[in-house]
Order: C-alpha cells, then structure tokens, then sequence
C-alpha cells in the first residue's frame, strides 16, 4: 500500500513521453503517403513565404495549387494554422507538389523551414499542457504506428537512464499550472498506470477507466463529497490489491452486442468519405476473417468472429500484450483524455470544469473496441499467419480513414448512446470477448453498414 502523501509526491510532476520525438520519416521507402487522399492546409505564414519567392518552375506550380480559403478567420490561431489555405489535390487525389518518388518538392528544393506547419509537424500532434509539450504520433503514417505499437515499452523511449535531482519532486507553486484543469497531472498518471497494470486483462483495465471517468464527474458535480486526490489514492491502492477482479468477472458477456456495434461503427464513414486502397484491403479482411456477405446473419457472424479471437487474436497480444497498450497509451495523449479539448480550455472557460469525462471514456472505448474488432476479423483471415504487419496496416489504414474525420467521434458516441451502449453495462460487453457458444434464438439478419458487394472479399489464406 502507498500512503496518500508519497501518492501525491509521485503524482505531482509532469508525465513527459518522448517517444514521438524519436520519430523519423523513411521518404520514399514509406508504403503510403500522407500527401494523398485528404486536404492539406497552408498556415498564413506560409502562404507568405510563398508569395516571396523568386520566379520559378516551383513558383508556378506552388501557385496554382494552393488556394485561399476566404472563410478562414485572421485573427484566430486555427485560421492562421490550418484554414487560411488548402492545397488542391490532383486528378488522382495526390498533392500536385509531390515528385516522382513521392517526395514533397517544396522541401527537396527548398528546405524544411518552408513547409506549412502541418506538413512540417505531421505525424506529431502536440499539446500544451501546463508550460510543457505533450507529443503523441498520428498513426495514419505507416512508421508512426510502426513505432508506437511495437515498441516494448513505450513511455520509456526517450527517458533518461537516471532523472535530474528533484525531478519527482512537486511543481513549484509558481510553475505554469493556471492554464491546465485542476488535478491534470495526478488524473493523467493514475490513467497511464492502470492501462499498464497487467494485473488485470486489458478489458478490466479499460472498464476500471470508466468507474475512474464517472466518479471524477461525481466529485465535480457535488454528488461525491471527497477530494479528487483523496480518491486517486483510495482507488490506486484497491486497484493495486487486484481485489476487484472476481466482481469484474459476473460482468455481461454478448459477443453478438459487441459485433453489432463494431459494424456499425465501422460502417459510419464508408460511405461518406473518400476511401483508400490500403483500408479497402483492411476491410475485405474484416469481412472475409468474420465470414460477412450476402444472407449472413449475426448469429453466424458472432460464431466466426468468436473463433477468430479465441483462436488467433487472443494468443497473439497475450504474447505481446504492449501492442493494444501502446494503442491506448498513445490515443490517451493524442486526445487528451480524459479531459478532451474542451475540458482542457476549462481554465480560460470556468464553466467547462465540470466537462464530462465519462463522454471521454465513451470516446475512448469506441476507438479502442473499432480497432480491436477489426483486428479480430482481419486475424481470423490470415489465420496462423497473422503477424505484426497485418498489425500496422489495419491500425494505419483505419487510424487514416477514421482519425482524420472530426465528426466521427460525434458520430460514434451517438451510436453508443442510441444503442444504450454507453453505461456500465454498455462497455463490458463492448470491451470483453467471450467464448463461441450456440444461440438457440432465431437469426437476425446483420447489419448492412460494412457489408457492400462492391467491395470483393479477398481469397482466404488459411
């Protein structure tokens, strides 16, 4: 047991993973490219550094590409950043500035400095977070997820052998602390431990993250009268117990439910976006690893997607159980959970202290139960062969056609709350998995959302 007080210590300082800051773009050895299949915005001071070059080849083909958007506001940093001007995308969807061997010519010809500062910074996402940076890795980008999810230890990346003198020491009372919601480094730290605590499966580590979400938002309403370290401690000591185990596992078992909204939440953007080879690859796999297509039911399709995780998924991250980790670790900082953009501008806007982090865990856990469904399928396609590459591609190509679209977080937790999948009981069966078992009821027919005889399934390899 830890006492309060060391509890408080250990929590004050800031988490800083590095491990973004060891990323290096490969070029044209990459398998994809972040120049195709979205829009590429120009920041002003950019557009600027454009204007002011020297006639040239470059120069022309730099201004017919890149066009002002009119809407974008001048005065906000998002407009500055993002919206003040887009590239427009070739017939084939490619930024026109990319050379033959897919490589930015405004960078080979010019140099680094010029690049918009999307383009200069992607795959980075970064946070400011109380006077410090928060990096994470955008896992569209192929050796970005390479990174993240084969790392052993992720948060260690980076780390010093030995830490500076104080370094687990508090902040001081003058250190940059008014521009981060209260208790952000104690909350950030109790979450990052619990998802690395292997004392528990990852689906209990998850479900333990929703009771952490909804009783935060119990003490900001005044329903739980204790103080939010009071409570980190009381609830890392129980966690570290491993007492809570046995009553996590009477929770509810529905595969059936589960895959149900997997489809669904997969099914959200396919027909409304444009849609990569690469994830028309990563779905063919899904649908052909769970046995979907014409006159399938949800009962068959539950049997097969049960077997394919009990058979391959399941063996597979027990032997490596850092990747799924990795996963939640890096989309932890990524979406600044469990705050979220909105609650983290709660000391600038007084009345988002109270912003719900339980919509946050709903976020989180659709994101997290999207990926590992389509991982299920897409292992019980490849069968034996199912490998750490198979891995990377599905995360890579459904993190590019997901991750970049802001409505689909909106999206998905409409769906969760309109299946009543965002209680308690919601989220244990959407995060846990149980054995293949006969359904004596009568078929269902499945939901359409993923299956679309447009899209050939592949030959099975197994």
């Amino acid at each position: 047991m830890v006492s309060c007080q060391e509890l408080r210590l250990r929590q004050a300082s800031p988490v800083l993973p590095l491990y973004a800051d060891s990323f290096r773009c490969i070029g044209a050895a990459c398998e994809d490219t972040c120049c195709e299949g979205w829009s590429v915005p120009i920041d002003e001071a950019a557009y600027e550094k454009y204007q002011n070059l020297p006639h040239s080849p470059l120069r022309t083909l730099i201004d017919a590409s890149v066009l002002l958007n009119p809407k974008a506001d001048a005065e906000s940093d998002v407009g500055k950043q993002q919206v003040f001007a887009k590239i427009r995308m070739n017939d084939s969807n490619q930024c026109p500035l990319l050379t033959e061997g897919r490589l930015c010519r405004i960078q080979a010809e010019l140099g680094e400095g010029l690049l918009s500062h999307t383009c200069s910074i992607y795959p980075r996402i970064v946070h400011a977070a109380g006077g410090v940076e928060e990096k994470s890795l955008s896992l569209s980008c192929p050796e970005a997820a390479r990174l993240v999810l084969l790392t052993p230890d992720l948060l260690a990346v980076g780390q010093p052998e030995r830490l500076p003198t104080g370094a687990n020491e508090p902040l001081a009372p003058d250190a940059d602390q008014d521009s981060l919601p209260p208790n952000f480094w104690p909350i950030r730290k109790t979450v990052l431990a619990l998802v690395r605590n292997r004392i528990y499966p990852l689906w209990q580590r998850l479900f333990l993250l929703d009771v952490l979400c909804r009783r935060l938002d119990s003490i900001a309403k005044g329903e739980l009268k204790r103080g939010v370290s009071d409570f980190l401690c009381d609830f890392e000591n129980t966690v570290a117990t491993g007492a809570l185990r046995p009553a996590m596992e009477t929770l509810p078992l529905d595969a059936s439910a589960q895959l149900d909204v997997v489809l669904r939440l997969a099914g959200l953007l396919l027909h409304r976006s444009n849609i990569r080879p690469r994830f028309v690859e990563c779905v063919q796999a899904f649908t052909a690893g769970i046995g979907n297509g014409p006159g399938a039911t949800l009962e068959n399709l539950t049997a097969r997607y049960s077997l394919a995780h009990d058979r391959f998924y399941e063996p597979f991250f027990s032997r490596q159980p850092h990747i799924m980790e990795n996963y939640l670790i890096n989309t932890i900082i990524r979406c600044q959970f469990p705050f979220g953009p909105e609650g983290m501008s709660a000391s600038a806007q007084p009345w988002l202290t109270s912003h719900s982090k339980s919509r946050e865990f709903a976020l989180l856990a659709a994101q997290f139960a999207l990926m590992k469904g389509l991982l299920i399928g897409v292992a019980g396609f490849h069968g034996e062969a199912f490998s750490t590459s198979h891995v990377v591609h599905t995360v890579q190509a459904a993190s590019k056609h997901f991750e970049h679209h802001p409505e689909f977080l909106i999206m998905s937790h409409k769906l969760l709350v309109d299946s009543r999948m965002d209680g308690a009981r919601g989220f244990a069966i959407l995060l846990r998995n149980a054995r293949p078992e006969i359904v004596p009821n009568s078929p269902r027919p499945v939901s359409p959302a993923i299956h679309n005889p447009g899209l050939r399934a592949p030959k099975t390899k197994h």
